[in-house]
């Protein structure tokens, strides 16, 4: 399946992103669960973690560190719009 390219990410409190995709969903993404060992352990450094940007259907920080987009879409939660 391919999946939808991430337009924007932010981080916010607690280690999750909100997430912008392609098709205008927008999402939020729980990192916390990665954050472990000493590769993903790295994000436990708010400097580091904030340093994450979109690319491609995904999205990677500065050392390298990136979530499969199979995970990162179907795991993230939908930001319900307010009417």
């Amino acid at each position: 399946m391919n999946y939808p390219k991430v337009i924007e990410v932010k981080p916010i409190e607690n280690y999750r992103l909100i997430i912008t995709f392609e098709t205008n969903e927008t999402k939020i993404f729980d990192v916390s669960p990665y954050i472990k060992g000493n590769w993903f352990g790295e994000l436990k450094n708010l400097n580091i973690f904030n340093t994450v940007r979109p690319c491609g259907n995904t999205i990677e920080w500065q050392n390298g560190q990136d979530i499969a987009p199979h995970e990162l879409y179907e795991l993230s939660v939908p930001i319900k719009a307010v009417i």
